[in-house]
């Protein structure tokens, strides 16, 4: 009862500041029910004046709630499905940005964190160069056999674990009263939208697992012939502190930089896309904040990405449905496009595959009659999405964690080259996973990757077989003296020996059907 009580003051401050931004100037109360009409209508007496001409209303109030609501714009800005295409907009202009906090307190949690005075640590400790919600970097110096080196160091806000736990659990609480109350909450999932941002955060604040994806993230690009990441300093690096190297290239935001070094930002343009697409649909691990502050390019011409703070992953079936959704509208194959949703189980079976493929062309056919800078993948993925609503796909965070990335990137990849042709520079990454995955190649290494499935599902049948007989001599040995068991005490191991039987039965005809499925994947 105090918890709800705590909530709801906090969430009618809340919404007093987004009344007072004119946040609730963009509802079309027509959609709204007669109380919330009313509610509507008393909330906007109080909209500051100023706040009508207001283009960024809600980024504006959530930068003004702190950093938990900062944090929880940026991901509602990937969410289109529950916030709204025009507040999503308005979303994608939030910047992380905040004012750092006391030099002093920073050094305090390095030296705490590392468990040593900070001149033991580093040579030199520079004041704050960026700041955000969750933490802020410091330019510092170690020392090495070969000299003095430039480090970039990390540092995690004081306090800010518990101030987003607070404000965690009012969201949830919230998330909770709106599946309750409302079908289409159920199915936007609010609950496991704000599970998904409670994670997200979860494994922001421990800088190690940042550390972790920056070394993660090198060891699948080390042959990529146009990207790399900082080195890790894990000597320097815990809980609470992050120390890597320093990057000293030109941002990707400074296009006259980049000119004046002779780069081609053309081929820069490609390398933008093709290598967010190789980690996406080749590690099914990619940089989820890669906007143009995050990207440099260094002294070799490589693009360097920084802030691993928020990531996504694709597991095999998402980067499947990926790939052979991009190859699809590439070629032009809407039935396949369509048969991928089915098939991916995203899409009821109840609905008809060609009505669905109908929908698709109704997106792709457009897009082939247009020039190729007019062409947005980032765009018909989101009319993709809005398309599947009307069909009853149910949210897929990871998806649509990977379409507000390919919307930064598709905008930084045409900063540097507006007449892109993003369909020629995607294709040879989309059909060489294609080709791998999907051809005889692939075919063949999944049939291998099956049979060892199957195989170890056949090695534990022995066990289960042994347990059982095992179970049935002590059974007989129980009853073989005449024990009297009581009337609800056989009736119990009736029903239980009933549905033994039955998940018997169950099992052999489970292990004919993998045998028989097996024998004909080696056979194709």
């Amino acid at each position: 009862m105090i918890s709800a009580i705590a909530h709801s003051i906090r969430l009618v401050r809340a919404g007093y500041v987004l009344a007072r931004e004119g946040v609730f100037a963009v509802v079309d109360p027509a959609a709204l029910p007669m109380p919330a009409r009313t509610a509507l209508k008393l909330a906007r007496l109080i909209e500051r004046p100023t706040a009508a001409s207001a283009e960024h209303r809600l980024a504006n109030a959530l930068t003004r709630l702190g950093p938990s609501y900062v944090k929880l714009g940026q991901f509602l800005a990937t969410r289109p499905d529950v916030v709204g295409p025009v507040l999503a907009r308005d979303l994608e202009s939030l910047q992380d940005k905040m004012p750092p906090f006391p030099q002093a307190q920073a050094e305090q949690v390095v030296e705490a964190s590392l468990g040593k005075p900070l001149l033991q640590v580093f040579a030199s400790f520079g004041p704050a160069v960026a700041a955000a919600s969750i933490a802020q970097v410091h330019r510092a110096e170690i020392v090495t056999p070969d000299g003095r080196k430039a480090v970039a160091v990390k540092v995690l806000r004081p306090g800010i674990l518990r101030r987003f736990r607070v404000d965690l659990d009012a969201f949830t609480f919230v998330a909770r009263h709106g599946e309750s109350l409302s079908s289409e909450g159920r199915r936007l999932r609010l609950t496991e939208t704000v599970a998904t941002l409670a994670r997200s955060v979860a494994l922001e604040m421990d800088l190690r697992l940042e550390a972790a994806a920056l070394s993660e993230m090198a060891e699948n690009t080390k042959a990529d012939p146009d990207f790399r990441v900082p080195t890790v300093d894990w000597d320097r690096t815990a809980k609470d502190v992050l120390t890597m190297e320093w990057i000293d290239g030109t941002p990707l935001t400074d296009r006259a930089a980049l000119q004046a070094k002779g780069l081609d930002l053309k081929a820069l343009s490609r390398a933008v896309i093709q290598t967010f697409l190789r980690h996406a649909l080749r590690d099914g691990f990619f940089h989820a904040d890669m906007h143009p502050g995050n990207l440099f390019v260094d002294a070799d011409g490589k693009l360097v990405a920084v802030d691993f703070g928020i990531m996504g992953r694709l597991g095999p079936k998402e980067r499947r449905f990926l790939a052979e959704i991009l190859y699809g509208f590439i070629t032009r194959n809407y039935r396949r496009t369509a048969e991928v949703h089915f098939e991916a189980g995203y899409v009821p079976p109840r609905h008809s595959v060609d009505d669905f493929a109908q929908a698709i062309r109704a997106i792709g056919e457009p897009i082939h009659s247009r020039t190729a800078e007019d062409i947005s993948m980032a765009k018909l993925l989101t009319l993709l999405f809005e398309v599947t609503s009307l069909f009853d796909m149910r949210t897929r965070p990871e998806l649509l964690l990977l379409q507000k990335t390919m919307v930064v990137v598709e905008g930084v990849a045409r900063s540097l080259d507006p007449k892109l042709d993003m369909w020629t520079v995607s294709e040879p990454v989309v059909r060489e996973w294609v080709e791998r995955h999907l051809g005889p190649a692939g075919r063949i290494e999944g049939a291998a990757e099956g049979a060892f499935e199957v195989g170890k599902f056949l090695s534990g049948v022995p066990g289960l077989m042994s347990r059982g007989a095992a179970m049935m001599e002590q059974l007989d040995s129980i009853t073989r003296d005449g024990l009297v068991l009581a009337p609800e005490t056989v009736a119990a191991i009736g029903q239980a020996e009933a549905r033994r039987n039955r998940w018997t039965a169950l099992a052999l005809w489970a292990i004919v059907g993998l045998l028989a499925w097996l024998v004909w994947l080696l056979m194709r």
